[in-house]
């Protein structure tokens, strides 16, 4: 399905409370809704150029994103009102953002090698990661309550508690670009790892599994993963161009989306059940059913 908006390159996509689907347009510098039956509404960023990214729905009914060139978290309601929040730190490109079981959100700051915090009326704290061009991207909470990141540059995976403690452990895998990061319905933590073509899997306590993707013939650079509904990961190859199915025992299933060169990004599942999924390049917004 393209948005209204041609040329938009949508990156991250969440369900919203609305029962619709809520993604960025890093390109249009707008957010988009668009309903399971199809419908689309965009809402413009105020902040020129902001460029949009990550997405989630806050604890308040709101949905909360980050603008990456603008050095914001952006918050918009469900009937389109947008609130901004100014971070302190100048190029923080704000990128991954996740609810948090503080009731507040937290985000990542890969210009800054910052995990940033914000509540729901605009507080905001950043925390310094220990490893300098760590470049955190993506972020999610985890089952001990923890928020989980991905550090792409320095290829480990990073923990903070709600009262700031960080810890980080190396990926093993030779190469390891992680990417996305979800919690398994496993109690697991699953990541993509562009660089090693795996999808990784770490416990709680830092103990890592890899999985090669299927297809050894390209570099399908594996990006955005959630958990699906039939209780197996769903998980995009931004340079393969499939979407991609890994259930918790290590069993792989890709799928081609129709559109050549679509370069999907995040994914999420939705009030359908269905995952749905952000096409960068073509501009579109997919679904997949499990």
């Amino acid at each position: 399905m393209a948005t209204p908006t041609a040329d938009s390159e949508p990156v991250g996509i969440t369900a919203g409370p609305d029962d619709a689907l809520w993604f960025t347009e890093n390109a249009a510098n707008a957010v988009g809704r668009v309903t399971t039956g199809g419908t689309f509404t965009e809402y413009s960023v105020p902040t020129s150029a902001s460029g949009p990214a990550g997405i989630t729905a806050g604890p308040d009914g709101a949905l909360w994103f980050t603008e990456s060139n603008a050095d914001k978290i952006g918050r918009i309601t469900t009937g389109g009102t947008i609130t901004e929040y100014t971070l302190p730190t100048f190029g923080a490109y704000p990128w991954g953002i996740t609810a948090g079981p503080d009731g507040a959100l937290w985000f990542t700051e890969p210009g800054a090698d910052k995990i940033g915090r914000i509540t729901t009326g605009g507080t905001i704290t950043e925390y310094a990661l220990p490893t300098i061009w760590a470049f955190p991207l993506s972020i999610t909470v985890g089952p001990d309550g923890a928020l989980w990141f991905t550090e792409v540059l320095s290829g480990s995976i990073g923990t903070i508690t709600t009262g700031g403690t960080v810890t980080e452990y190396a990926v093993p895998s030779s190469g390891s670009l992680p990417i996305g990061i979800t919690a398994g319905p496993d109690g697991n933590l699953w990541f993509t790892d562009a660089g090693a073509t795996q999808i990784g899997q770490v416990t709680t306590a830092g103990a890592f599994t890899g999985y090669d993707l299927t297809d050894p013939l390209y570099f399908p650079f594996p990006w955005g993963i959630t958990t699906g509904p039939d209780g197996a990961l769903w998980f995009t190859e931004n340079v393969g161009n499939d979407i991609g199915q890994i259930t918790t025992s290590g069993t792989i299933t890709e799928l081609s989306i129709p559109t050549s060169a679509a370069s999907p990004l995040e994914i999420t599942t939705g009030s359908d059940g269905n995952l749905w999924f952000t096409e960068n390049t073509a501009s579109q917004i997919g679904k997949v059913t499990p």
